[in-house]
């Protein structure tokens, strides 16, 4: 990777298959005002966790080449399951730097007082193994639970997280996790923290992790690291886009951040 060329003032991207990266993204909004930024919910692919790892490849190519179309300085990979099953194959095939959430996390995730471990996440993300082989790189001894919940993308997506239906199907991932009695659960999915009210009906809140937190203090560092901070004072710009459905997109988006610009469709 060179970014020699790279600009403090240019803009760094952000993606997800929807709404969920805005998890992420709204964080960083709020601590790096400044900045100028781009988001990408790859709503005609929605939901991720079902695609196979060659079609979550050409989907991340995509973007990140339309990113580069942009001129970005860095790209925020928002997405747990792109981060499992594209980055490994995408990260040296362009000039700017890449944040994959999951790989940006294990070395935090592995240095938490704990000895049992559970994952919630994709079908996509669990089989690939990356959350349990990224984390035991630092901690060998750390004992990884890893669970899909094949409807939770979905239910979040659709604001449908109250009905009896879905409660019962996240009580039910819940309950099954439970029986490996793991100290912490960590969300992974970016949309997963938005069900953080049904679950703490049934756990203690803070039995929870979202990755989030860590991961946008990380970028912050590295960002500052390698002095590719904005130097402008003024509130930056952002633009978003998505692949499809830009009404549903900005109606989905207003559990994790208010979005105030027009959504553009890139196909």
């Amino acid at each position: 990777m060179n970014i020699l060329n790279t600009t403090n003032n240019n803009p760094i991207a952000f993606f997800d298959s929807g709404v969920g990266g805005l998890t992420v993204y709204s964080k960083f909004r709020k601590k790096l005002s400044n900045e100028n930024c781009l988001y990408f919910g790859d709503t005609k692919h929605l939901p991720y966790g079902n695609k196979t790892k060659e079609e979550l490849i050409s989907y991340a190519k995509f973007i990140l080449d339309f990113f580069k179309e942009k001129q970005v300085k860095a790209v925020v990979i928002a997405c747990n399951t792109s981060s499992s099953a594209a980055y490994d194959s995408i990260k040296d095939s362009y000039d700017f730097k890449i944040y994959p959430i999951i790989q940006s996390c294990a070395k935090i995730l592995s240095e938490l007082p704990i000895n049992r471990l559970g994952i919630f996440a994709t079908q996509a993300t669990i089989k690939s193994g990356v959350y349990e082989s990224e984390i035991k790189k630092y901690n060998p001894n750390m004992v990884i639970y890893p669970q899909s919940c094949h409807n939770w993308v979905n239910i979040v997506e659709s604001k449908a997280q109250d009905s009896k239906e879905n409660i019962k199907i996240v009580k039910d991932d819940l309950d099954k996790m439970l029986k490996n009695n793991p100290d912490k659960m960590v969300l992974g999915c970016t949309h997963y923290p938005y069900l953080l009210d049904v679950l703490s009906k049934f756990c203690p809140k803070d039995k929870f992790i979202d990755p989030a937190e860590y991961f946008v203090d990380y970028i912050i560092e590295d960002l500052t690291n390698l002095n590719l901070l904005n130097t402008e004072n003024h509130i930056g710009y952002e633009k978003m886009y998505v692949s499809a459905n830009p009404e549903q997109f900005k109606l989905a988006a207003e559990m994790f951040y208010h979005v105030k610009s027009e959504v553009e469709v890139i196909n």
